[in-house]
């Protein structure tokens, strides 16, 4: 367990520590409504009784939130009263063997002083299905020992990581989350939406492409790129608004249901 001097260097201030630590219990519709704390993104789960997913980010503290942002993952199963997100914390490795945190929070409420941004959505049915396996994905990620702030691993990593799993999702990252691109010791992979193709040099030369995140260039770390989203730039993240293809996941289907389905001619 150790987090690389890199790490050190460019430390979370002590009040994002803070901010971290900051746990919501099931507040009234009036009360989340009005709270300053949020963005307005994330739907009041004492009112909403849908399944959902929502993938976030914002920028980071100091100067490192000129370049990067930080990324998670929040989920409401059918019926919770409150939000789980899922997100890496590097400075968890000064006390704990694993950098993934799973913990109930506002999921839009601002990172480090910045309102996030909403870049991908999934509610209704099926999607209880889709949380099982974020669940799933988050817990298994290879990378929870490690953290670096670039070319990776890091939260960016994490969350692509995610999206890889569970390509329903439709992910599709800005060119600020640095991190998204490193696959380890591995240079082939499927693009951070899950689908498509990534070539990868340690996160740091590479090339991919899908239908849901479009054509990327990454050098050093700094992505090019263009999509149906828009075009990505290094420091801007994205000129243009992500789309949501569907709001509504399909419902999932179990094995067997599916080797019953018929075959479309």
């Amino acid at each position: 367990m150790r987090i690389k001097r890199l790490t050190r260097t460019f430390g979370l201030p002590a009040f994002a520590v803070l901010i971290s630590f900051t746990g919501v219990s099931p507040v009234s519709a009036q009360e989340w409504r009005a709270s300053p704390r949020t963005a307005g993104l994330a739907p009041n789960p004492m009112e909403v009784r849908d399944a959902m997913v929502q993938v976030y980010g914002a920028r980071t503290a100091g100067l490192k939130g000129l370049f990067a942002v930080h990324t998670w993952v929040a989920v409401k199963p059918t019926d919770a009263l409150e939000w789980t997100v899922y997100e890496v914390l590097g400075w968890r490795l000064r006390y704990s063997e694993s950098g993934v945190a799973i913990r109930h929070r506002n999921p839009d409420a601002p990172w480090v002083g910045s309102l996030p941004e909403l870049y991908a959505e999934k509610r209704g049915r099926g999607v209880d299905e889709l949380i099982r396996r974020v669940d799933q994905a988050a817990r298994s990620y290879p990378y929870a020992r490690e953290y670096t702030l670039w070319p990776g691993p890091n939260s960016n990593t994490f969350t692509a990581w995610i999206g890889r799993s569970v390509p329903e999702l439709e992910l599709d990252l800005p060119a600020t989350a640095i991190g998204k691109d490193y696959i380890g010791r591995s240079v082939v992979s499927t693009a951070p939406s899950g689908r498509g193709f990534q070539f990868s040099i340690a996160g740091l030369l590479g090339v991919s492409a899908s239908g849901a995140s479009g054509f990327e260039l990454n050098l050093l770390s700094l992505n090019f790129g263009v999509g149906r989203s828009g075009v990505k730039l290094p420091l801007i993240g994205r000129i243009g608004a992500p789309r949501f293809p569907a709001a509504v996941a399909a419902p999932a289907l179990s094995a067997a249901a599916a080797a019953e389905a018929p075959v479309q001619p």
